[in-house]
């Protein structure tokens, strides 16, 4: 089970928004107990509706803070801005982080974003609860 603060989920659904049309991501960080630390916005390099990839500039500086603290990739996260959430075949194909949950805000209906969390490993796509604290 993935445990999110309410905050962290409100700021992803607002970075989701703000970026439409294109897909938003970031990334949140994990301390030493497991617990959500930061949530990081990044810029996604391929300014697409259809796709996403942290701005290489953006990881750098999110995984030199991780690193500078100690910290863990704990959850990668994105938007789909006219789909379900629930990962297409290009983020279960380019999935490379096994141990990290990959969250998506869907804004298929803008109204009521839908936020999920899922593990990707070797391809198979496992849906895992996302309580909110």
């Amino acid at each position: 089970m993935l445990t999110l603060p309410q905050s962290y989920v409100d700021e992803m659904i607002a970075h989701a928004r703000e970026d439409v049309p294109n897909e938003c991501c970031g990334i949140i960080a994990a301390d030493g107990a497991g617990a959500a630390a930061k949530l990081y916005r990044a810029l996604n390099a391929e300014a697409s509706p259809y796709r996403y990839n942290v701005d290489p500039k953006d990881l750098l500086r999110i995984y030199r803070d991780i690193d500078d603290n100690d910290w863990d990739v704990m959850v990668i996260y994105h938007s789909h801005t006219h789909t379900e959430a629930y990962p297409s075949p290009t983020d279960t194909r380019l999935a490379a982080w096994p141990d990290a949950y990959y969250v998506i805000v869907s804004l298929e209906d803008d109204a009521t974003p839908v936020v999920r969390a899922f593990t990707i490993t070797d391809g198979e796509v496992t849906e895992e609860e996302l309580a909110v604290s």
